[in-house]
């Protein structure tokens, strides 16, 4: 259940990178930080699918 929490935070985590103000000085940066935030996100997102699906089949 742990691991859960984790990758739900994960999750939050990606969607506060792709949320982020613009700060003048990491203004360069803020294309990176929404590709890691989307990436973060989809890759979470498919592992919590994944556990999911693999639960309902152990049933």
């Amino acid at each position: 259940m742990n691991l859960v929490a984790l990758y739900l935070a994960c999750i939050i985590a990606g969607f506060t990178l792709t949320r982020l103000p613009e700060i003048p000085f990491l203004s360069s940066l803020g294309s990176l930080f929404d590709i890691i935030g989307i990436l973060t996100m989809l890759v979470f997102s498919l592992v919590l699918i994944y556990m999911g699906i693999k639960a309902l089949i152990k049933k």
